[in-house]
């Protein structure tokens, strides 16, 4: 099984909204930074923002900044990306990543320190 997995992915129109959610029954997200990365077609995976274990601060990668919200619901072990006002550019395969951190940590950090990896929510947002 996947140590981490993703759902709410699906199609939408332009300017519509989609929340994925991103959770582990295997350990406690509380103990770690989370990511979300995507890799659209034809293009290299990305950063799309981050939450860290160490003060709850939160990174965003700047096309989606004012448009996408990172959070975490501790009691449901369970992460969210919300994702509002999308674009067709939005459109790609989003991984959910957990960093399990020992001590606190803060992110941004490399996609190589993330531990743990979803297979992926396909996220199409139509022309």
């Amino acid at each position: 099984q996947m140590q981490v997995e993703e759902s709410g992915g699906g199609s939408v129109q332009p300017g519509g909204s989609l929340t994925l959610s991103c959770t582990s029954s295997v350990f406690n997200l509380v103990y770690s930074t989370i990511a979300w990365f995507r890799q659209a077609p034809g293009k290299e995976r990305e950063g799309v923002a981050c939450i860290s274990h160490g003060d709850n601060s939160t990174k965003f990668e700047d096309s989606v900044k004012g448009r996408f919200t990172i959070s975490r619901d501790n009691a449901k072990n369970t992460a969210y990306l919300q994702m509002n006002r999308l674009r067709p550019e939005d459109t790609a395969v989003y991984y959910c990543a957990a960093k399990l951190d020992e001590v606190p940590g803060i992110c941004p950090v490399p996609a190589e320190q993330y531990h743990y990896w979803g297979q992926g929510v396909q996220v199409t947002v139509s022309s």
